[in-house]
């Protein structure tokens, strides 16, 4: 769609000419994330403050415009881009870490306001804020919100969601509506917060975050564990949790990613020999820190680990982690097209997963590398296509359907912190039945009466 002038000048009576991009260069970056696909909006508006967003919002109900909210745009199912033009909230300009409360555990932040950078200010003061995205340093807190964001610490600690007390938001009809609170109970009403917690912008416009925060720990180990194959690897994720080893993270590595992060980032993490790693965490009290490492440590030897070693100091153990998060980077390095999966199956059925991961390589021919989150059975499937190839395409789009259908056959889900977006949407309905989408959709309609916000996200 094409945007009257009308339109157009209201928009820029609200935010100033200086905050309105129309030209097509300056729109490019707002029609992908990471993905990479999307569609261009017909403009961007930056707004300063919540009342800003507010009269956007007012404007674009009235006039029926397709609207999205963007913020950092480091997802992979292209829920932050345009699927029918109209306008982009872009929120760069909210940036602020309002409050950090040490007597009350809990931080204030606006949306874009990166997690990294939050974690190091609480960090500074003793304290502690667990979600941790592959992307942190670069993924924006309100998206984490939006998508309900996990990460390696998922498995001790949780998810987004659990450290989400109180939202301000924008809805679609303009009204400003404040949920949850600073204290960590309340049941008053519906749970508004929680439902607003990976609605994926499709419900209203976050403005501002009050998340929970907990003290540091004060002493953390990770340990580094190479195996001849991903099932040796997979046995050792059994092994340490028959144990009750709860780590703040387990993450595995196979052999296709760590050959990606050999050969385009020049880290070598595992010999090439190698079928799979481990990188695992603990962190708590120095004595339980102590007892529950040397507990992995036996537990990946006694499933026949090729090597077992503990990082040396902070440095190393920063290497270790800076590889992990690279892994994507360093498969989309390679030029092929990375088609990326976040499937979860309980953790139980990991091996289960890992066969299905193994079929499909054989079935279909195609390279796919897996890595993720062994602790909570989060794992990031990457099927590794040629783009000029048509044939390994269509291959692959047939893959990715048979994966969905043996995660959900595996008692999994489809999406385990990367959302529906658009590029998941046609397949929401292997796991959810009829009556719980349209549940859904009546829920986006009280929200969103005229369906503006983030159109053609999560239904098909």
């Amino acid at each position: 769609m094409s945007l009257a002038e009308s339109i157009v000048s209201a928009l820029t009576r609200i935010v100033g000419a200086e905050f309105v991009r129309t030209d097509p260069a300056a729109l490019e970056p707002y029609g992908v994330d990471a993905l990479g696909q999307g569609h261009l909006p017909d403009l961007v508006v930056v707004p300063a403050n919540t009342l800003e967003v507010a009269a956007i919002t007012r404007l674009c109900n009235a006039e029926l415009v397709p609207l999205v909210v963007r913020g950092a745009g480091t997802g992979y199912t292209g829920g932050a881009v345009p699927t029918r033009g109209g306008v982009v909230v872009a929120m760069d300009r909210f940036t602020r870490i309002l409050e950090i409360d040490q007597t009350n555990l809990l931080a204030v932040v606006e949306p874009n306001v990166i997690t990294a950078d939050l974690q190091r200010a609480v960090e500074r003061v003793g304290l502690f804020y667990p979600p941790d995205p592959a992307s942190l340093e670069s993924s924006a807190l309100g998206g984490n919100v939006a998508e309900c964001a996990g990460g390696p610490r998922a498995f001790k600690y949780g998810t987004t969601r659990r450290y989400v007390l109180g939202l301000e938001v924008v809805l679609p009809t303009g009204e400003i509506v404040e949920t949850g609170s600073k204290a960590v109970k309340s049941v008053v009403g519906y749970d508004l917060t929680q439902l607003l917690v990976g609605s994926e912008g499709t419900l209203a416009i976050i403005t501002r975050i009050t998340l929970r925060l907990i003290p540091k720990p004060p002493a953390r180990a990770t340990l580094l564990a190479i195996f001849a194959d991903v099932q040796s690897a997979v046995d050792a994720v059994t092994a340490l949790i028959e144990r009750r080893v709860v780590p703040a993270a387990i993450e595995l590595v196979d052999a296709e990613s760590l050959r990606a992060v050999r050969d385009r980032l020049g880290e070598e993490l595992a010999p090439a020999s190698a079928g799979a790693l481990l990188i695992v965490e603990a962190d708590g009290m120095q004595a339980a820190v102590d007892e529950e490492i040397d507990r992995v440590a036996h537990a990946c030897r006694g499933v026949g680990a090729m090597r077992v070693a503990l990082a040396a100091d902070d440095a190393e153990r920063e290497r270790l982690w800076n590889a992990r998060r690279m892994i994507s980077v360093a498969l989309r390095a390679t030029g092929f097209l990375k088609i990326n999966h976040d499937v979860v199956v309980p953790r139980g059925r990991i091996p289960e997963l890992f066969s299905v991961i193994d079929e499909l390589r054989k079935q279909y021919r195609l390279t796919i590398a897996a890595f993720g989150h062994a602790g909570d059975g989060n794992i990031h499937v990457n099927l590794m296509v040629d783009r000029a190839d048509t044939d390994e395409r269509a291959r692959a789009k047939e893959a990715e359907r048979v994966l969905f259908e043996r995660v959900v056959a595996l008692e999994g889900s489809i999406s385990g912190e990367h959302g529906i977006g658009f590029a998941k949407a046609p397949y929401i309905g292997l796991e959810l039945s009829a009556d719980a989408i349209a549940l859904m959709k009546r829920v986006k309609a009280a929200f969103d009466p005229n369906r503006i916000l983030n159109p053609g996200k999560i239904f098909p």
